[in-house]
């Protein structure tokens, strides 16, 4: 398997350290801070472990206070119910004993019911565009020394973005994106790997969406970027390491604070999850 790929697995899995108490290893990716998708997997990761014969349908979290990349990550798991259908799961990660999120995630038995999702976007198949690393590795002069390593390395998730532009030139145009995502590797059949991995991947890009009108790049040196909350509704089966397609849009801006919707279909056309996030945006420029 991809080294990549089997890196973010193992990242998901965490330590157990008693029924409800698990610890889990940080990822320096260049950044002082904590990547918030790392710590959303890693949260999903523990709820599942204290949940026998069902899924996560639904998560909620708060970012309470920035992470540290050079320290492991502490998950506290609290039984809050497990009633004939579902179960509730609060989940609290936290290093040097101060709590850097705060999660809920309630998982379902399978069952059927009514039946019915909002139509596919019809966008070109991921084979039409070049993927965000091709992009970031021909612009490599563009970007500054200290942090070019980082954008140009090997990534365990691949994106083609539909409207694809120099990421560090960008033009202001509407707040919508589509993003064909996928593993870089076949995963193994562990629902719990892909739900886990599809939470990391999801606060990727996502709230950069609110940027798009401003013509604004993540890399803008005046500008203040962080997650603030972060929700994921899993409806329907996926795997993430066949081409997914992730439309996000983002209807407001305010405030200092810049929001984010978004829904997954697969390549059939099914809607397979819906996300949503609010994000701290600070622009000092001019």
């Amino acid at each position: 398997m991809n080294p990549v790929v089997t890196n973010l697995i193992e990242l998901l899995k965490l330590e157990r350290v008693s029924d409800t108490q698990f610890i889990g290893r940080s990822q320096d990716l260049g950044f002082p801070k904590l990547f918030g998708g790392h710590v959303i997997g890693q949260g999903v990761s523990a709820a599942t472990q204290t949940v026998a014969g069902r899924f996560p349908h639904s998560l909620h979290c708060y970012f309470l206070r920035p992470g540290d990349a050079a320290e492991p990550i502490q998950y506290d798991v609290e039984i809050v119910r497990d009633g004939g259908s579902f179960s509730l799961r609060r989940v609290v990660a936290s290093q040097f004993g101060k709590s850097i999120l705060v999660m809920m995630v309630s998982f379902h038995l399978t069952e059927s019911g009514l039946d019915h999702q909002e139509a596919m976007p019809n966008v070109p198949g991921p084979e039409a565009f070049k993927s965000e690393l091709s992009l970031y590795r021909a612009h490599a002069d563009e970007i500054p020394q200290k942090v070019r390593e980082l954008f140009t390395a090997d990534r365990p998730i691949e994106y083609r973005i539909v409207e694809n532009q120099n990421p560090f030139r960008p033009r202001p145009g509407i707040a919508k994106r589509h993003m064909w995502i996928r593993s870089v590797a076949p995963l193994p059949d562990d629902e719990l790997i892909h739900q886990s991995m599809l939470a990391y991947t999801t606060d990727y890009g996502f709230v950069e969406t609110a940027l798009m009108p401003h013509g604004l790049s993540i890399g803008n040196p005046y500008l203040n970027i962080a997650s603030l909350d972060h929700a994921i509704w899993f409806h329907r089966p996926f795997r993430l390491d066949e081409w997914l397609l992730f439309v996000a849009d983002s209807p407001s801006a305010c405030s200092a604070r810049g929001f984010a919707r978004g829904q997954i279909f697969n390549q059939k056309g099914e809607l397979v999850a819906s996300i949503a996030q609010e994000g701290l945006i600070r622009y000092s420029g001019k």
